[in-house]
């Protein structure tokens, strides 16, 4: 049985993230592989104005009251900590029980830190998730596999997490991007930023998450101490929610008498300590789900959840071509709210097209793993 080496992102922070990660890997199990996600050791410097930006980007977003909510918040370190530790102690759980971790360390610098890693795995897959963003600090050479044999390199739905690269990467991601053997990208603005570089046209293939079947996730959902018994609007929102979506959120709440479960918000802490596994629950039964996130939009689709997509910041180019591809274009916020149709969503083309991507996704993988 062939070994892979998966190298991802591995923080023990984001639902996507960990979820993304087990899916390829059952995914390549699905298909006859025994996959390993390579752990790589971080090297990166905290950033000390990081706090400053923050605020900035909360006084922005959510306006003075929420600047002042969050600093009696950021005020309160110790109990902050505290929840945030929990919430990192059971992602890690989750990871520890789901996810086939090698023995092998890598440096995100140093990548000739185990130099028999090479040896051990006939192929590598790098993705999905924001592999090649160049505005994540731990994101190098490493995420490109050049410390392994260039016939060993594969992409899998790697995602730029971007529309354009900034000038000051492109020669080295031209260089690094030349020697991968088989290209797939996320977004169809990865598309266009390979071709750009290297004059070669990778592949569209979906998500990880979306290679799974709603039965397959479901076998590792579980429901959350906090889950309501009564019926529940969801909100996953990692760009912070504005005045105008907290008031309509509200008002449907009251409308419908439902109540509203907060995912990404530590000041719901009962809910925001939630673990991938109770994450999948939340969506699969929510009522409606307002998201700004890729993968909140993409659990939507396989548990068939009404839901609402919003714009966060430059990262579009993802929820753009999932919309697209599922021609669900109608569930962004800027067009539900022109006719309120918040329950209506029209999913019965999900499984076909479904179908059609994971064959795609299967012919790929078995190509570029013979």
């Amino acid at each position: 049985m062939k070994r892979i080496g998966i190298i991802t992102l591995t923080g023990y922070t984001n639902y996507g993230n960990r979820l993304q990660n087990y899916a390829l890997q059952q995914f390549l199990i699905s298909l006859g592989y025994s996959p390993e996600t390579i752990n790589i050791k971080n090297n990166i410097i905290q950033n000390k104005c990081k706090f400053c930006k923050k605020m900035k980007e909360i006084i922005k977003i959510q306006g003075f009251t929420g600047f002042i909510k969050k600093l009696i918040l950021l005020l309160n370190r110790r109990q902050i900590k505290k929840i945030r530790n929990f919430r990192y102690k059971k992602f890690k759980l989750f990871s520890e029980k789901y996810i086939n971790n090698s023995n092998f360390i890598i440096g995100n610098k140093d990548i000739e830190l185990n130099s028999n890693i090479n040896e051990y795995y006939d192929y590598f897959i790098v993705g999905s998730d924001q592999v090649w963003n160049p505005y994540f600090p731990e994101v190098t050479e490493v995420f490109f596999l050049t410390f392994a044999s260039e016939h060993k390199r594969i992409s899998y739905s790697a995602s730029f997490g971007i529309n354009e690269l900034p000038c000051n990467v492109k020669d080295k991601y031209k260089k690094w991007l030349s020697n991968i053997n088989h290209i797939s990208v996320r977004e169809e603005s990865g598309i266009k930023i390979v071709e750009d570089l290297i004059n070669i046209k990778p592949e569209l293939l979906v998500d990880p998450t979306l290679l799974l079947t709603k039965d397959d996730w479901l076998k590792i959902a579980k429901i959350h101490e906090g889950k309501p018994k009564a019926k529940y609007i969801l909100t996953y929102f990692l760009g912070g929610i504005n005045k105008e979506y907290k008031k309509e959120i509200k008002d449907l709440s009251k409308k419908y008498n439902l109540k509203v479960v907060h995912l990404a918000d530590i000041t719901d802490k009962k809910r925001f300590t939630a673990d991938p596994s109770e994450f999948l629950d939340y969506i699969n039964s929510a009522t409606l789900f307002f998201t700004d996130s890729f993968h909140g939009t993409v659990f939507s689709l396989i548990f068939n959840t009404p839901f609402v997509t919003f714009n966060r910041g430059n990262m579009n180019s993802r929820i753009d071509t999932i919309l697209k591809k599922f021609n669900l274009e109608n569930r962004r916020w800027s067009e539900v709210k022109k006719i309120k149709n918040y329950f209506s969503v029209d999913f019965s083309n999900i499984d076909s097209i479904l179908y059609n991507e994971r064959q795609k996704a299967k012919n790929f993988l078995l190509n570029s793993l013979s």
